[in-house]
């Protein structure tokens, strides 16, 4: 079995990974398999900036091909916050409590219509010494005025998806890996997926 290296240390984020790459009988390996590596500070101030800065400096440590994500949510009422600081929204990284407590306290008074937002993920595909790959993927939802559901992490609680009639967080885990903003992103990756795969193994 081929395998990928993952630059992230989000346990949730990297169970989604291993899941959806299982069908392509790809072993995923994370940050946490390389705790000499660290915490990579998110500087950029775009989702592509964040994504080639952390699959470019493990690539380099580890001189092999890396696929690293960066991801969040677009709100449209507020700019497009909380963006790329979507895990640190409330100021603390990766509180899903507090950083659902401050969007749905600035979603105040917004009906519904005005609620519109969409999960994106840009995957950066890193490898020495070659210019780094981009994919993209999103996926449309509204912000639900009170958390429904107990599965996912992050904002899914309040990602209603209208199709569905269900939250992220209400759907099985099988559907949102077909249809997350992180499937979708694979998914572009997939045409290049062979290539990608095949550098890893030469290492």
């Amino acid at each position: 079995m081929s395998k990928i290296i993952i630059a992230t240390a989000n346990k949730g984020k990297a169970k989604e990974f291993e899941k959806i790459f299982a069908k392509f009988n790809i072993e995923v390996a994370t940050l946490a398999d390389f705790p000499e590596i660290g915490e990579i500070e998110e500087t950029g101030t775009t989702f592509a900036e964040n994504a080639a800065l952390k699959a470019e400096t493990v690539a380099s440590v580890l001189n092999q091909t890396v696929i690293a994500d960066d991801s969040g949510l677009i709100v449209d009422a507020l700019d497009g916050a909380p963006g790329v600081y979507s895990a640190r929204y409330a100021g603390v990284a990766h509180d899903d409590a507090k950083n659902n407590e401050k969007l749905l306290k600035n979603l105040e008074g917004f009906e519904p219509d005005k609620r519109t937002a969409r999960f994106h993920c840009t995957l950066a595909v890193a490898t020495p010494s070659e210019k780094t790959s981009f994919y993209t993927g999103e996926v449309e939802g509204v912000i639900a005025e009170q958390l429904c559901g107990t599965n996912g992490f992050g904002y899914d609680p309040l990602f209603f998806l209208p199709d569905f009639g269900l939250t992220m967080a209400e759907i099985p885990a099988e559907k949102k890996n077909e249809i997350s903003h992180r499937a979708n992103a694979i998914k572009q990756l997939e045409k290049d997926l062979v290539e990608v795969v095949e550098k890893v193994t030469k290492k």
